[in-house]
C-alpha cells in the first residue's frame, strides 16, 4: 500500500490570533479578551481555523478565518457600510514548539486597524467572557496568554512603519477629522511626538494629491475652531 502524507506526517493545528489596533482619546489601544476556557487569561481574539479530515474538506480562507474569530469573539465586523472594508493584514507566523500548552499549533497573526467609530460596539461572544479595550502603553504589566505578548509587539512595528500609508491613516481618525486629531493619532501610534514642519508637508501632499478633500463645518478645539477634512471616499484596502 503506497505511503500517503497523511501516514507520514503528523498534523499540527492551525490558528489565527488578531491584534486589533485602535486610538481612542488620542491613546493607542489594543482589544483583548478574557478567555473562558483554559487557559484563562487575557488574549487577543483567535481561534481555529476550521478544515474536515477529507481531502475535498480543505475548509476557510485564512483571512476569512481571522474575520469571523474576531466577529465570534467580539462582534467587532471589519465591513461596514460608509467605511469600508477595514484593514487586516498578516503581520507573522507564530511556531515555537512549546506556545500553547493544550497542543502543538501554528498561528497566523494579523493586524486589524480598527477605526474609533467602530471601537465602541465591541461585544463579549463566543468562547470569551469579557472583552475590553487596554492602553498599549500598559501592556508590560499585563500578562497575557501563548506568545501573544510577541504578536502585539510584531502588529505595532507593521503600524508603525506603515502609519503614513493612507488605508491605515484613513482607519485612526473619524470619519471627518481636523488636522491636530489626524496628528494626536499619529503620534499615538508612533509614540513620540511627529515633528510638525514635516507633518503639514505631508499633509499638504495628501490634498494636493486629492486623498484628503476639505469638508463642510468646523471642529470646535478649546478657544478656536478648526477646518474639518476626510479622505476620499472609497473603500478601505488590505
Amino acid at each position: 500500500m503506497a505511503e500517503t502524507v497523511d501516514d507520514k506526517y503528523p498534523r499540527p493545528l492551525v490558528a489565527v490570533d488578531i491584534a486589533a489596533l485602535t486610538v481612542l482619546d488620542a491613546d493607542l489601544k489594543v482589544l483583548l479578551i478574557q478567555r473562558g476556557l483554559p487557559p484563562r487569561a487575557l488574549a487577543l481574539p483567535g481561534g481555529f481555523v476550521r478544515c474536515g479530515d477529507a481531502k475535498d474538506q480543505q475548509g476557510e480562507d485564512l483571512d476569512e478565518a481571522a474575520r469571523r474569530e474576531l466577529l465570534d469573539e467580539t462582534r467587532l465586523p471589519l465591513d461596514v457600510t460608509g467605511l469600508g472594508r477595514v484593514p487586516l493584514v498578516q503581520v507573522g507566523v507564530f511556531g515555537a514548539p512549546d506556545r500553547d500548552p493544550r497542543a502543538r499549533v501554528i498561528a497566523v497573526a494579523y493586524l486589524a486597524v480598527v477605526p474609533p467609530e467602530l471601537a465602541a460596539f465591541v461585544r463579549a461572544g463566543s468562547d470569551a467572557a469579557a472583552v475590553a479595550w487596554y492602553r498599549v502603553a500598559e501592556l508590560p504589566a499585563v500578562p497575557l496568554a501563548f506568545d501573544h505578548g510577541d504578536i502585539v509587539r510584531r502588529a505595532l512595528e507593521h503600524l508603525r512603519r506603515d502609519v503614513d500609508e493612507t488605508a491605515i491613516a484613513r482607519a485612526l481618525v473619524p470619519a471627518t477629522f481636523s488636522v491636530a486629531e489626524l496628528r494626536a493619532a499619529v503620534d499615538a501610534v508612533r509614540g513620540c511626538a511627529v515633528d510638525p514642519g514635516n507633518f503639514r508637508r505631508r499633509f499638504r501632499r495628501l490634498l494636493d494629491d486629492g486623498l484628503v478633500q476639505r469638508r463642510p463645518g468646523r471642529r470646535i478645539t478649546g478657544r478656536r475652531q478648526a477646518e474639518v477634512f476626510a479622505f476620499r471616499a472609497e473603500p478601505i484596502g488590505r
